[in-house]
């Protein structure tokens, strides 16, 4: 086999390449002699990532293929073990489904444009395929409202520019390539795609897309026959206003409807809350509203207009072909493609967002996890045959999965039930259909949609958690409203990423002070006297559990933006010394506006360590050129030399290039203010291999300090080491102990503690006497990475040890400071 490494060593020298450049003192700190101790304790040395470890990650080996081609068919997961009892549920959501779809397909169709027929081909595609792809039970595919519209208002635009291409042609076409298009992000597993849109975005987009559907229903709802019914919100509300007068028997139609499913629902939920034990029976009735209206006003229609074929007293739906007359091949065609190029990332983003949308919030509402890709997939599959029985593009119905989750589905087979009803309706009911009015259409869509606007109560919520995203949903809402739908879609999403970026790139860091706290319970201290290492029976106590947390010490912000007690007095770790925590991440959007905050800082609260440095004011910067003539250089003596900077990792889990060079500048720049000596730099909760290697690529997580003869100094680190474990160390005993007094359930706890080298004996730590045990101990992190930490208490203790012994302290600073 080809040695990869041997050959990149061969090239790197002729290339001029480095392999050596940093100035890491490999064989004292990788063996760890000299800085460590290993009598008791086992060495442990931190090999760096390899970058054949990153792809190793990302590729997928046969498992991984076998388990990808099974998670394609989840049907298969399930299926075998279906019985009587999921039937029976799936009976009834499916039954429900089917009497809600019916009538919801054929209005929606009439907001695509199409005929009402093409609505139930969408309804039936979408409940039948949908199943053997589902990751979600409760979620029903078909004609929505919003992706209806849509639809509309690209078969319109098609209209204008080809009037002689049919307009189920166009949205067959429109179907068959977002499926493609959705299929292919769905095989490529990037569901995560989605998680770009947010929840504002959402709720604006779906408020607008209400509001508009509303406005575009009420002249059918009242009778009225305006221009560009399609056009924005405004303008059909005011042409609708300036049609009023001309308001004739629909609105007698349309508005009793609309009154009687609005009704019908109230005095449901009434009841339902009077008479909690018939709840479901209640649901059931309020679900079937829409069928009963619908029937209702069909059979009025009916008595009315049967002897009026021909010229009835208010608008029908009329003829409605019966069977799937529009079966075929769909034409698919770059001339075709082109009428809707535009429109077409909206349209893709309607079918996606609506749907997962969905699906993950009734996930969690009935305790199940669903696969966004995968649901990528049954979307797409749906939208690709679909069309071949003249169905239009399809996503998942708000309204229907919420009364199919109430229904009581079991399994995402309840759509072929629904498919079912669906079908005795194409070839069986479609006489019925001639007589359904207009009006009642309107109606029922307007009722639908109105469900979809997000309520004051939830706009108060965005409030209370974000308030910048609430000009965010009221921009989107408003742009929708004065102009389209997908120019709301895009102005949400737009402003969105704007605020996302303007807060990573003004992200601020807090430089972090040291405050010692005392755990209470029922006005008890925890830990009662922490001198005492034995209970009452002369066992030993844990040192891991709450008998040695009588006080401990705690970093917050000097500044108590964090919303700590103002009260509270946080002092300074220690003089020279000062640890600064990322909060957004570190990379190069925000990497100088956090190492100036941090420069800035420690400028102001520290003093050159030479203050002769500047012998003659040529010697001077000129971005530092001292006081005006006639004044004195400010007296510092009162500030602390800058000596160690503590940088806590714990929100930073990738690095690049730019962050990483910035702050090799900022610590070239505090070496010269602080010279001659120079600044220590220690990091804290690494969360990343590869931010290790990056921060040890740039020269840091090890010292390199040198003296005269060019050796290193002696350095002292502190390590933190843990038990190994087993059945006979102290950490398993005080455990056994705690389930014993406890009565079970503890968790497994480990003792730690910090230790430094072999020459300085034990650390300044305050230890604690310990059992006996036979096990051992072994280093958390790295040997070879001594200024690497877990915790910013091991990287205090370890920066407070180490100026003090280079600048020749003997003597041990109080327990209080590195504790």
């Amino acid at each position: 086999m080809v040695n990869l490494t041997s050959i990149g060593h061969a090239l790197a020298k002729p290339l001029g390449i480095k392999l050596y450049y940093r100035n890491e003192v490999n064989d004292d700190i990788r063996r760890g002699e000299s800085v460590f101790s290993t009598a008791t304790v086992e060495a442990y040395v931190e090999e760096e990532p390899r970058n054949v470890e990153w792809f190793e990650e990302i590729t997928p080996n046969g498992r991984d293929l076998l388990q990808y081609l099974y998670s394609l068919f989840p049907f298969t997961h399930w299926i075998t073990r279906y019985n009587l009892q999921w039937l029976a549920g799936d009976l009834v959501a499916g039954i429900t489904i089917g009497a809600v779809v019916v009538p919801q397909g054929m209005a929606y169709a009439q907001l695509a444009n199409l005929s009402v027929e093409y609505g139930l081909y969408t309804s039936f595609m979408g409940v039948v395929l949908y199943w053997f792809f589902a990751t979600s039970k409760d979620i029903t595919i078909g004609p929505v409202a919003v992706m209806s519209k849509l639809t509309g208002q690209i078969v319109a635009k098609a209209a204008v520019s080809d009037p002689d291409i049919p307009g189920p042609v166009v949205a067959s076409c429109l179907a068959v390539v977002c499926g493609i298009i959705i299929v292919a992000i769905g095989l490529a597993r990037c569901g995560w795609i989605v998680d770009l849109i947010p929840l504002v975005s959402i709720a604006a987009f779906m408020t607008g897309s209400a509001l508009n559907i509303a406005a575009g229903q009420l002249p059918t709802l009242f009778g009225i026959t305006i221009t560009n019914s399609r056009g924005p919100t405004y303008g059909v509300v005011i042409r609708f206003l300036q049609g009023l007068p001309r308001t004739d028997l629909n609105a007698a139609v349309g508005i009793t409807a609309l009154v009687l499913l609005y009704l019908i629902r109230f005095t449901c939920n009434f009841f339902a809350k009077r008479w909690p034990a018939r709840a479901k029976t209640f649901f059931f009735i309020s679900t079937l509203r829409t069928a009963f209206v619908i029937l209702l006003y069909t059979m009025v229609s009916w008595l009315v207009n049967r002897n009026h074929r021909s010229e009835p007293l208010f608008n029908i739906l009329g003829e409605v072909s019966r069977g799937f007359t529009a079966a075929g091949v769909p034409q698919v065609s770059s001339s075709l493609i082109q009428l809707f190029a535009d429109d077409l990332p909206a349209a893709v983003i309607v079918l996606l967002i609506e749907h997962i949308a969905i699906s993950k919030s009734f996930g969690r509402i009935n305790n199940y996890i669903i696969n966004p890709s995968q649901e990528m997939v049954a979307i797409g599959i749906t939208n690709i045959f679909g069309p071949f029985l003249g169905a239009y593009p399809a996503t998942g119905s708000f309204s229907r999965t919420a009364i199919k989750s109430k229904a009581g589905v079991r399994t995402p087979f309840a759509g072929v039930i629904t498919a079912a009803i669906v079908l005795l309706a194409i070839y069986a009911l479609t006489a019925v259909f001639f007589y359904i009015p207009n009006a009642a259409l309107a109606a029922v869509i307007i009722h639908a949609v109105m469900d979809l606007i997000t309520s004051p109560n939830t706009v108060y919520q965005f409030w209370r958690v974000s308030p910048f995203e609430v000009p965010i949903f009221f921009a989107g809402v408003l742009v929708t409203i004065f102009s389209s739908i997908e120019n709301g879609i895009y102005t949400t999403i737009a402003l969105s990423f704007a605020l996302m970026l303007f807060r990573i790139l003004k992200a601020r860091g807090r430089f972090l002070g040291k405050v010692r706290v005392h755990s209470v319970l029922d006005d008890q201290f925890i830990g009662g006297n922490h001198r005492s290492t034995q209970y009452q029976d002369g066992s030993p106590k844990s040192t891991t559990g709450l008998d040695d947390a009588l006080s401990r010490n705690i970093f917050l912000p000097l500044d108590h933006r964090d919303g700590s007690n103002p009260d509270i007095d946080i002092s300074d770790v220690y003089p020279g010394v000062f640890i600064y925590r990322f909060n957004e991440g570190f990379n190069y959007p925000n990497a100088n506006h956090y190492l100036d905050q941090l420069t800035t800082y420690l400028f102001a609260k520290t003093r050159r360590t030479d203050p002769h440095s500047f012998s003659r004011l040529g010697d001077r910067p000129w971005n530092n050129p001292g006081p005006r003539r006639g004044h004195v250089e400010p007296n510092n003596s009162d500030r602390p030399t800058l000596k160690a900077v503590i940088l806590d990792f714990s929100a930073v889990n990738h690095v690049d290039i730019t962050c990483i060079q910035q702050l090799i500048d900022v610590r070239n720049q505090m070496d010269k203010y602080a010279a001659p000596s120079t600044v220590d730099w220690h990091f804290s909760n690494i969360n990343s291999r590869w931010t290790k290697r990056a921060l040890v690529a740039a020269g840091f997580g090890y010292p390199t300090v040198l003296v005269g003869d060019g050796s290193i100094s002696r350095w002292k680190p502190i390590f933190s080491v843990t038990e190994i474990g087993g059945d006979s160390s102290a950490a398993a005993w005080a455990e056994q102990q705690a389930n014993e007094k406890e009565n079970g359930g503890a968790t497994r706890r480990t003792r730690n503690f910090d230790i430094s080298d072999g020459e300085s004996g034990q650390s300044s730590a305050d230890f604690k006497p310990a059992p006996k045990y036979s096990g051992k101990t072994t280093v958390v992190s790295g040997l070879n990475r001594p200024l690497f930490h877990i915790d910013n208490t091991g990287a205090l203790q370890s920066a407070v040890e180490n100026i003090r012994a280079r600048d020749g302290y003997d003597a041990k600073p109080p327990a209080e400071t590195l504790n």
